[in-house]
């Protein structure tokens, strides 16, 4: 079905459907396997333990190279747009393309470096992949407003900056209420030391985390307008 679709739209809904399958199954498995208690764990939490952890980390860096690929299209899209619109500085398209980068490196590190066992290194990582993103989504939705209304419509821009809001609002108590849990562990039941803390700093960054699928869902329409050729010139000597 995604080979279907127009252009280069099956980039964006390849992401979000293997990042979305990537969530639920490392959940699924760690919740069968008794590794995290199925009231919102985080995320990292459902890929510490195998065999889990090899699932999540396998399908989180083929999430992070896709959404690098979906941000160089995007990129490259905006960039074509403007040079008939001029709607936005292309400093500040590569500056936002470099955002989202960084975001993406972010994710390679939170799955490569398991929370237990190199908690700092994995925690600057996930700090990297959510504050890289949310600040990529906002600039991303800030230029759809300028794009307007010749490439994009309205009702989408006030789509993508309502998640962006959302992620934003989600992503600041993530962090308060994470750097009050005073122990790293999976392993969490209601009522012990610390754990409001983390069922709420879990749930925020739940949301973050399906705040960006949801984005770059709606980047499946404006890839559909849009294909990639590849030319190549022979020189005769």
């Amino acid at each position: 079905m995604l080979c279907c679709m127009p252009g280069v739209a099956f980039v964006p809904a390849l992401l979000v459907s293997w990042s979305s399958a990537a969530f639920i199954i490392s959940y699924a498995i760690a919740v069968l396997a008794g590794h995290v208690e199925p009231l919102v764990p985080y995320i990292s939490d459902t890929g510490t333990e195998p065999p889990e952890s090899g699932v999540f980390g396998f399908m989180i860096n083929i999430s992070a190279l896709l959404a690098a690929i979906t941000m160089y299209i995007r990129y490259l899209l905006i960039e074509k747009q403007n040079e008939s619109s001029h709607f936005v500085r292309p400093s500040c398209n590569m500056f936002t393309l470099c955002i989202g980068l960084m975001g993406c490196t972010g994710m390679g590190i939170v799955a490569t470096f398991q929370e237990l066992a190199v908690p700092s290194v994995h925690d600057i990582g996930a700090l990297v992949a959510f504050g890289s993103g949310v600040v990529y989504i906002t600039l991303q939705s800030i230029i759809s407003y300028k794009s307007c209304p010749r490439w994009n419509t309205y009702f989408v821009c006030h789509i993508r900056m309502a998640i962006s809001v959302i992620s934003c609002i989600a992503f600041i108590p993530m962090i308060v209420f994470a750097s009050k849990v005073s122990m790293t562990k999976i392993d969490w039941t209601p009522g012990e030391k610390d754990y409001t803390y983390h069922f709420m700093s879990a749930i925020c960054e739940w949301t973050v985390a399906f705040g960006f699928i949801f984005f770059f869902l709606t980047f499946i329409r404006d890839f559909q307008k849009f294909s990639l050729r590849i030319s190549t010139e022979i020189h005769e000597d």
